[in-house]
């Protein structure tokens, strides 16, 4: 898409009652304010969450929709919606709109000073948490932000807020190196982004819950925990290895 300001990737799993809400709400906002977007949902399922994405797409241009029936994973489909986005900055938002879209005037500021990666944060002294999870959710979040955090050393208060930016280079940069196809892809971009040493701000917004959490608490988290010991394994050594292959390149340029 020519001039593309802003891609906004939706990552859905059968939600075709809210999909199409989403997205004219988003559309709506960017086409308000002047910014030329693009929309990329990666939706899997089988309730025609992606027919409906493709027959907004065929009104208008820059909708698109990819995925399929198997489950691949949020961030497996974030990460290839990445590699065909066109916009100057990435980003990616709940597709359930926990977050409403016109929250990303806050996100700005960060990006326009230079920073990074900035990340919408449930955990801020101004974040407004206009409709709570029930209790039992709340406390086994904290739990695992405590652990998470003692694990990877990441100096992030709300790792798993769906509401993330970045300059296109770094999203390229990022989701490069990104392996992990479940939740935990949010802690794996920021942990990778803190090894390759960019710059990482938390930005205070409104937030909702839905009361359709697809996690299940004993399962999940236990899945959650391995993949976020995979993540240091994984990319203990990146910055080494980056290092070692930008040396490579700038030999073979001499």
């Amino acid at each position: 898409m020519k001039d593309c300001k802003i891609t906004l990737i939706l990552p859905a799993y059968n939600e075709a009652k809210r999909i199409r809400s989403t997205v004219q709400q988003a559309l709506a906002y960017f086409d308000a304010r002047g910014l030329p977007c693009e929309i990329i949902v990666p939706a899997d399922g089988d309730d025609g969450t992606r027919e409906i994405v493709r027959e907004m797409g065929s009104h208008r241009a820059g909708l698109t929709a990819i995925g399929s029936v198997a489950r691949g994973g949020k961030g497996r489909g974030i990460r290839e919606a990445v590699a065909l986005a066109q916009g100057e900055i990435i980003g990616f938002a709940d597709a359930d709109n926990k977050v409403p879209i016109e929250d990303y005037a806050k996100i700005e500021p960060a990006l326009a000073a230079g920073i990074d990666v900035v990340i919408g944060s449930r955990a801020l002294p101004d974040s407004l948490i206009e409709k709570k999870q029930p209790l039992h959710r709340q406390w086994g979040g904290q739990a695992f932000g405590v652990w998470m955090r003692a694990i990877t050393g990441l100096p992030v208060r709300d790792t798993q807020c769906g509401f993330k930016f970045f300059p296109a280079p770094v999203a390229r940069d990022l989701f490069s190196h990104q392996r992990i196809d479940g939740y935990m892809f949010d802690v794996e971009i920021l942990y990778i982004a803190r090894k390759l040493g960019y710059s990482i701000r938390e930005v205070p917004v409104r937030w909702r819950d839905d009361g359709d959490s697809r996690l299940d608490l004993v399962s999940g988290n236990l899945k959650n925990f391995r993949d976020v010991l995979r993540i240091r394994k994984m990319h203990s050594q990146l910055t080494e290895q980056v290092r070692a292959e930008r040396s490579r390149i700038e030999v073979a340029k001499r």
